[in-house]
């Protein structure tokens, strides 16, 4: 099949990942009638559950990557702490719409920040960290309070480390290890966190989501309200930010953009993940399509589908801590959407599904949200 002419329903899609992302592209693909294929380290995954093909192995091993590309027809990726390599040898393949290139650069705080910058667009003002020396300069030109994160990997608030004061530094050096590589970001005192989940296919055919606002909780998140309690003129600058970065980083596939909000007005760009987002999972109720089914379309190089959104929305992440009360609580969503991911192991911190409350406007579905007694912060 030839990728540019699209790849239209029954043939099967590959996902690199098995996690609750790719069970969620899995389902929205199998809807749209297509067969699915699975990398995963270890048998039974939420993505492998629902699979035509499991293939059990590490990220890193080539000759699975290749195994799974063979019996693909395209493949995509789940999360963006896959191996380069893997990318690379499936694009090389001819199987990776989304190529390798803007993978690399979500892996890598330091590129993505100057991918960010290239195209025009604010991001906190940063240094990249190699040394303890690096550090000690580094704090002494930006000021504290800032966040130290490792380049590579960290998420949902791995890796990360907040310094208020200079007992924070001394504490957070005895934990570094200078091997790798960080970056220390000055903290924006924001006023709302907001995302943008955007789609592009081969073809050049760029759609946005509406925008989310997000309240995370220990570097989680937790709550996602689309849209976002903004106003139009704000509304537009985050929608040109997320076109731009589609466009100017010759997306194809998902991209989601974080965002800081200031009180002056002012939007910084956090973070880019290169696949559906949690902050997008108010989308398979919430709009006429889903992040997930567009992005089977985006990568598949089929027409992508109208984002309108059809209720405004609320979601609430499900954490391990959270699950036993939810189904104990099972009563209290009949007016609710609820997603649990087939994870065996429920531990603190991990996410093992989310619920989505709609309403004709905003304050009704958080009415609903706050009614549920899931939310644990202040909105």
């Amino acid at each position: 099949m030839d990728l540019m002419d699209g790849i239209l329903p029954g043939a099967t899609i590959g996902i690199l990942g098995g996690g609750q992302l790719g069970r969620m592209m899995a389902l929205a693909a199998r809807q749209m009638g297509y067969k699915i294929a699975v990398l995963e380290k270890e048998k039974n995954s939420p993505c492998g559950q629902i699979a035509d093909y499991e293939v059990i192995g590490d990220y890193q091993d080539l000759e699975k990557a290749e195994e799974l590309a063979r019996i693909s027809d395209v493949v995509t990726y789940e999360f963006e702490n896959i191996s380069l390599e893997t990318a690379k040898v499936i694009e090389r393949i001819g199987k990776l719409p989304q190529g390798s290139q803007l993978l690399g650069i979500s892996q890598h705080r330091g590129r993505e920040k100057r991918a960010i910058e290239s195209l025009a667009i604010k991001v906190a003002p940063y240094h990249l960290i190699n040394d303890l020396q690096d550090l000690q300069r580094a704090v002494s030109k930006l000021g504290l309070p800032a966040i130290l994160k490792t380049c590579r990997g960290g998420y949902d608030g791995k890796g990360q480390w907040v310094l208020k004061g200079q007992g924070d530094f001394l504490k957070v050096v005895e934990e570094l290890d200078f091997n790798q590589q960080y970056i220390l970001e000055k903290m924006i005192p924001f006023t709302k966190e907001l995302s943008i989940i955007v789609n592009r296919n081969s073809k050049g055919h760029v759609t946005s989501f509406p925008i989310s606002e997000n309240i995370h909780l220990n570097g989680i998140l937790h709550i996602t309200i689309a849209p976002a309690r903004i106003d139009k003129v704000i509304e537009e600058q985050v929608k040109a930010i997320g076109i731009t970065l589609a466009r100017g980083l010759n997306l194809v596939g998902t991209l989601a953009v974080e965002m800081f909000l200031t009180e002056e007005g002012e939007i910084f760009v956090n973070e880019l993940a290169p696949r559906p987002h949690n902050s997008g999972h108010y989308t398979i109720e919430g709009c006429e399509i889903s992040q997930f089914a567009q992005h089977i379309r985006a990568t598949t190089n089929l027409p992508l589908g109208s984002t309108k959104l059809l209720k405004p929305s609320v979601m609430i992440n499900i954490l391990g801590e959270d699950l036993e009360n939810v189904l104990s609580s099972i009563a209290k969503l009949a007016d609710a959407h609820l997603h649990l991911y087939g994870k065996e192991e429920s531990k603190k911190g991990r996410k093992m599904g989310h619920i989505t409350f709609l309403g004709d406007t905003v304050e009704e579905a958080l009415t609903k949200a706050k009614g549920s007694g899931f939310i644990k912060a202040e909105v």
